[in-house]
């Protein structure tokens, strides 16, 4: 069983990792990454799940990288610890099915560059974001500069990775950083309704759907529209395409098998 992060049973297609370090506001040790990484892959390999949920406490989504790992290491000791470490974000990077954050109260650093590695964020009304690394004399190691400053601007993210700006709930939800904005006790309830909304879509045509969003940031718009028409057409390869034309015009709800 893992100590530092709760996983629930799937229900309604949807899995929920909880990060559970309360005494270091679930600061991501090494240990969380693993565990966090073994059951994103068990979600991944489970057809039964088809969207995923991460979430914190009330008072902490994850309030950075756990420092105490950080001490003493030299340029060369950092990236060797750290080459694992990139492996596991890969997963993050990489992953298939929609991924959903439920934010309350610090999501800083490390944490920051979790929600932003999914791909929608439900913020409580208490929930602050920033990458506060420049206070270490660091700076942002897992996609905090890039994915970052692709979602709020330069300014912004410049101000939040040089002088250390947080932004509240209300200047996220401005800044295009998250979702919505709810009240803290409606954080993962939220979170679980839009998951669920989305794991009873077809999954093969949410997973192309997701890969074609995310290239958008990766490709050339030439390219990008490509790879989007090449996943359109392929989808008139699944049975679920034509189960969702025919229940369209026979007034029935789909059936969807993932194939």
């Amino acid at each position: 069983m893992p100590d530092n992060i709760i996983v629930t049973q799937p229900e309604d297609g949807v899995g929920v990792i909880q990060l559970n370090r309360p005494q270091q506001r679930n600061a991501l040790n090494q240990q969380t990454y693993n565990e966090l990484e073994a059951a994103l892959v068990a979600f991944r390999e489970d057809d039964t799940v088809r969207c995923v949920v991460i979430t914190g406490s009330e008072k902490a989504f994850a309030a950075g990288s756990d420092v105490t790992e950080m001490q003493g290491q030299n340029a060369v000791e950092a990236e060797v610890n750290g080459a694992k470490r990139l492996a596991q974000w890969e997963v993050l990077r990489t992953y298939p099915k929609p991924l959903i954050a439920a934010v309350n109260g610090y999501c800083l650093g490390g944490g920051n560059e979790l929600a932003l590695a999914c791909d929608m964020i439900i913020a409580g009304e208490n929930a602050r974001f920033g990458q506060p690394e420049i206070n270490l004399a660091l700076m942002p190691g897992a996609g905090g500069t890039q994915r970052l400053t692709r979602t709020v601007g330069k300014v912004i993210a410049m101000e939040m990775v040089l002088a250390g700006r947080f932004l509240s709930a209300d200047e996220a939800l401005r800044f295009r950083l998250v979702n919505v904005v709810v009240p803290v006790e409606d954080t993962l309830e939220t979170a679980l309704y839009l998951a669920r909304k989305v794991a009873a879509k077809a999954p093969l045509a949410v997973q192309k759907i997701k890969a074609a969003v995310l290239e958008a940031f990766e490709l050339p718009l030439a390219e990008g529209l490509r790879h989007e028409r090449s996943s359109f057409y392929s989808l008139f390869g699944t049975e679920d395409t034509h189960e969702g034309i025919s229940a369209f015009l026979e007034k029935r709800d789909p059936e969807w098998k993932g194939r």
